[in-house]
């Protein structure tokens, strides 16, 4: 169990030791510290923020072994470098051990000092302190934005590992997770994560907990050691394995040499590497890649599969090439390793009101208005009942509106929206009902409801003499047209305007044929006037005499 956390907290080195950028040039260890030099020209701002970086802080001198490494360092390089000491206002105070400055680490605790001898006037404000061989490594004040030729960093651990034990027929060389190179004997301990190596045979150890681990360790880790690539196989061991055409040297497991012409992981073919069960040899795969159905092509491995990946709170696994990664769940963002909630309302996303909620958000709309379904962000005007006041501008009162599915009626000076009965324009094929805003289609059993609106005959149904009704389907959204909401819809039915036109033909007919009859009757008394008036034109020749005893007629 030792071993797996140790192996553990080396990965988190490694890991670190990728993302690092300047370049070292050297190093030194001592008791549970190493110290690197970069030759870098950075002001005292830019020198600290690279080894914080690294994990690590601007070297601190306080005792003499330090100032003897630090000699070491730089031995013949010209230039003043960088030390974690500094002053950020006031001014030098001559009478105390570190005259008002303080290391890095935000202490003045120091056995050892080394001042330049005077007082340097120069810099009254923002101090730092560098050295350099011209002056026996001597601190000296400058100030803390003048550029200097590199500077030192210092690291610190724990549980380091002594030398590899010595023999008189091998060298060894070490490299530490710092990324510098130590020759045998130069540093008397060494940091976990260290490698050691031993030549001529190449056998490799890593530092795990005071101890020295021979490759290959875990392939997590640099390969495990070995020379081309590494394979846990399906007991979780690390194995070694080589280009086709090479073996794994048996004497350190770990480097590759010209293999046999019997090789029997010849005849396989693996893509990758050929691993022996017993007598038999198989076909196996780096770490992140598992093996095909073939028996000897990788492929890659879904990590996230895994529930147990990525198990803080608000992270998600997302799987990548031979690998995965943790991110934070949507509407969380990483801060300080933790995924915390984002609040998404500061970006006004909604129309109306926004709600923050854990890792989204929940938009909500004033009263007379809904959610718009097509857009969740949105508003629309809504009337949940048969008449409702209008929306109207309050800098025009003419200019009002309704929800779709009511008409704008104007009483005086108020204006409100009346639902619009849709089931009288005939809009569905069969049955109709109507609601706030909108209608319902709905089919006779053995029908099925097309388009929303439309009733065509289901073949799978079987049809009853009698007109039952289904159940009827309520659309989202009617997609036969319907009136314009701005319109009052009429109150006429198709079969009252039939009976209106066929009225109004009647009456036209019947005062047509009145009128008629009118102009007979009226031709036939111009006709009787005219034969009395020559009757009485005939008699005017005649002339009545009388006398006192008869009349004559003459």
């Amino acid at each position: 169990m030792n071993v797996v956390v140790g192996l553990s907290v080396l990965l988190l080195v490694f890991l670190r030791e990728n993302v690092e950028g300047t370049e070292r040039n050297s190093g030194y260890c001592i008791g549970n510290a190493c110290f690197t030099l970069f030759r870098d020209p950075s002001t005292f701002t830019s020198a600290e923020r690279q080894c914080r970086v690294q994990n690590s802080h601007l070297m601190t001198v306080r005792t003499s072994v330090a100032n003897d490494v630090l000699s070491v360092l730089l031995g013949n390089l010209s230039g003043s470098f960088w030390i974690g000491l500094h002053r950020l206002s006031g001014f030098s105070d001559p009478s105390e051990e570190l005259r008002g400055f303080q290391w890095v680490t935000k202490d003045t605790e120091s056995d050892f000092t080394n001042w330049l001898p005077g007082f340097d006037s120069s810099c009254s404000a923002a101090c730092c302190v560098s050295v350099n061989k011209e002056e026996d490594f001597r601190w000296s004040q400058r100030p803390c934005d003048q550029p200097a030729a590199g500077f030192l960093c210092e690291y610190s651990f724990t549980e380091p590992c002594a030398l590899l034990p010595s023999d008189p027929q091998e060298s060894v060389i070490y490299w530490t997770p710092y990324g510098f190179e130590v020759e045998d004997m130069q540093s008397p301990t060494l940091p976990p994560g260290s490698i050691a190596t031993r030549f001529p045979s190449e056998t490799k150890y890593i530092c795990s907990l005071e101890h020295w681990l021979q490759a290959p360790w875990s392939c997590e880790i640099k390969e495990g050691g070995c020379e081309h690539k590494c394979y846990m196989d399906p007991s979780n061991a690390p194995i070694c394995y080589c280009p086709p055409g090479q073996t794994v040297n048996p004497e350190n497991r770990v480097s590759c040499k010209a293999g046999a012409t019997d090789d029997p992981c010849a005849a396989l073919r693996c893509q990758q590497t050929c691993y022996a069960v017993g007598s038999v040899h198989r076909c196996g795969c780096s770490s992140g890649l598992q093996l095909d159905t073939d028996g000897r092509s990788c492929v890659d491995i879904d990590e996230c599969l895994d529930k147990r990946q990525c198990p803080e709170k608000n992270f998600r696994c997302v799987n990548t090439l031979l690998s995965y990664k943790c991110v934070c769940e949507k509407g969380y963002k990483l801060i300080r390793g933790a995924c915390v909630d984002t609040d998404e309302c500061t970006h006004a996303p909604c129309e109306h009101t926004c709600t923050n909620t854990r890792g989204s958000y929940v938009c909500s709309c004033n009263e007379g208005f809904k959610v718009d379904e097509k857009a969740p962000n949105k508003c629309k005007l809504h009337c949940g009942k048969e008449e409702c006041p209008a929306a109207c501008d309050p800098n025009d009162r003419f200019q009002c509106f309704c929800p779709d599915g009511f008409v704008l009626d104007e009483r005086g000076t108020s204006a409100f929206c009346i639902d619009i009965d849709e089931c009288d324009s005939f809009h569905c094929d069969q049955q109709c009902q109507n609601t706030y805003g909108s209608y319902v289609c709905s089919c006779y059993t053995g029908f099925k409801l097309v388009d929303q609106f439309k009733c065509v005959k289901d073949d799978d149904e079987v049809t009853d003499s009698l007109p039952m009704t289904s159940t009827p389907t309520y659309p989202t959204s009617p997609t036969a047209p319907y009136l314009d909401p701005t319109m009052r819809p009429s109150g006429v039915t198709p079969g009252g305007l039939v009976g209106i036109i066929v009225c109004t033909v009647f009456l036209v007919v019947l005062a047509v044929f009145a009128a008629h009859l009118g102009l007979i009757r009226r031709g036939k008394k111009e006709n009787d006037a005219g034969a009395r008036k020559g009757g009485e034109e005939g008699t005017h020749g005649l002339q009545r005499l009388s006398d006192s005893h008869t009349d004559q007629v003459v």
